[in-house]
């Protein structure tokens, strides 16, 4: 059996799980208030620090699941989301509407990756 490992576990959670050769990131979320410009940034730049403590990056996600606010802001998202996506890595990933944790926050990304 793959061993399981647990970074920066608090009560509720952990920001990274490995299981085998899989990465499993918690929820991420930006700036709470900013633009959903600047909180998919801050999410993105998350991602990319907790894929590279984890031993990846973002060329080896598998699957993103993005959850907005409000699905008006899917474009401002995507325009991010695109100039972040290496060409040819593009990961499956789907895109939902949810009621977020606490109102000021516009987006959220859930990654699965390889481990590098």
């Amino acid at each position: 059996m793959s061993e399981i490992t647990r970074k920066h576990t608090g009560q509720r959670m952990s920001q990274i799980v490995t299981h085998g050769e899989t990465i499993y990131l918690a929820g991420q979320v930006g700036t709470a208030g900013a633009s959903v410009e600047q909180q998919t940034k801050d999410c993105l730049a998350k991602i990319d620090a907790l894929l590279a403590e984890a031993g990846s990056d973002k060329t080896r996600i598998l699957q993103t699941v993005i959850w907005l606010a409000d699905m008006k802001d899917f474009a401002e998202m995507n325009a991010v989301w695109d100039a972040w996506v290496p060409e040819g890595h593009a990961p499956a990933r789907a895109c939902g509407e949810a009621k977020l944790a606490r109102e000021d926050l516009l987006v959220e990304f859930i990654v699965t990756a390889a481990k590098g």
